[in-house]
């Protein structure tokens, strides 16, 4: 009897997680119809689950009725994105050195992104990216490295969700250009933000394999030191990076 209900606890902690994952997937917040569609869990059971959620904190619905993720889960993801920073740092410090420019590494939020680690260049002009700061995905070589990805009716969803405002003149500012830009990126295998953030800013950024949450690597600087020579001796250091940092990601999930 006590083995029984081990058990049935278990599954239900991880059907609780279940549904987390299913409401981060639709960029953070889903009507109940979206939560049923993508499980076979019964919907008594996905109400139940949704109410102790609610009731501690990790969900909240909206005045739409809608399910959106709680503001528990905010202390959550802010020390998991420390450590994650801590564990990438050397990474990062590498790259640094053997390319001169600045290193990020940014994740999927939600519908946007969130630089959780940086490097900075030595030169005194330089590109620094604030460690917390979100930022679009449509208009950042992270965020462009993160949907290709990702399949075309999640990108839809995110942009749609988070809109395409235009930060600079060079900004993508359509769906259409937008997925002839991922298709670009997935043949080349890293993405090019070319001052579509900021202007003079030119940025080269790369998926990490495997990693249990969409992230990107990215060196930026300003587009009279990154140049096409620049990028050609670049990429395959930030290969090396994306393998090394995919490779702890592993094992410290082991």
């Amino acid at each position: 009897m006590a083995e029984a209900k081990t058990t049935a606890g278990v599954q239900s902690v991880e059907r609780a997680f279940e549904l987390l994952e299913l409401i981060a997937r639709a960029g953070g917040e889903a009507a109940l119809s979206e939560i049923a569609s993508e499980t076979s869990l019964p919907l008594p059971t996905i109400h139940r689950l949704l109410r102790t959620l609610v009731g501690i904190g990790y969900v909240r619905q909206l005045a739409n009725r809608r399910y959106a993720l709680g503001p528990r889960l905010i202390r959550l993801g802010e020390v998991a994105n420390r450590q994650l920073g801590a564990l990438s740092t050397p990474i990062l410090k590498a790259l640094v050195t053997e390319l001169g420019e600045s290193a990020n590494i940014a994740v999927l939020d939600g519908d946007m992104v969130t630089y959780i680690s940086q490097a900075q260049s030595p030169h005194s002009m330089r590109m620094i990216t604030e460690v917390g700061r979100r930022s679009s995905l449509h208009g950042t070589g992270v965020g462009k490295a993160i949907l290709a990805e990702l399949d075309d009716e999640r990108v839809q969803r995110l942009v749609n969700q988070a809109g395409m405002r235009q930060q600079t003149p060079k900004t993508i500012s359509s769906m259409d250009q937008l997925f002839i830009e991922l298709d670009a990126i997935r043949a080349r295998g890293f993405a090019i933000d070319e001052e579509e953030q900021e202007l003079g800013v030119r940025c080269l950024a790369m998926a990490v394999p495997g990693a249990p949450t969409p992230m990107a690597i990215s060196i930026s600087g300003p587009i009279t030191r990154v140049t096409e020579e620049f990028a050609a001796r670049a990429i395959p250091h930030m290969r090396v990076a994306t393998a090394a940092l995919s490779a702890a990601l592993a094992v410290a999930n082991d």
